[in-house]
């Protein structure tokens, strides 16, 4: 019971998917042709929603739930950046889903995006076994 509120929140981010039909291999297919553009309109909305929630956070020193400061630190810029984000493009062109909504795809009743999952599982072990020997 004491995580049933993140439960309910992933069930709402769920829904949100769905119904905005991010989580549609179809549209997302429709975006990498350049043939549609409501997931680029969903992203549009993202970041700068993404750009307000840091800024609050940091200047309003929110704290955890135990009662830690948040802190986010500088990021440095590495071609290892560009590396990952081109092989993460491939996987979501392939899948026709990034690792947010296969959750979502699963329980909306396409069960072969258990191959997906099963696969982003493995990927992550596989860069842990490597991260060490990668740039950071």
């Amino acid at each position: 019971m004491k995580n049933i509120k993140y439960l309910l929140l992933g069930i709402g981010f769920g829904i949100a998917l769905t119904k905005s039909e991010a989580i549609s291999w179809f549209r997302i297919q429709e975006m990498f042709r350049f043939q549609g553009f409501q997931l680029y309109g969903i992203f549009a909305t993202a970041i700068p929603v993404g750009m307000l929630s840091v800024w609050l956070i940091k200047q309003s020193q929110v704290k955890t739930l135990s009662g830690e400061p948040i802190a986010i630190p500088a990021k440095q810029n590495n071609h290892g950046y560009i590396i990952g984000g081109f092989l993460f493009g491939i996987g979501w062109a392939f899948t026709g889903a990034c690792p947010g909504p296969l959750y979502a795809q699963l329980g909306s009743g396409l069960t072969v995006t258990a191959v997906t999952i099963a696969s982003a599982i493995l990927g992550t072990w596989v860069y842990s076994l490597l991260r060490p020997k990668l740039p950071h």
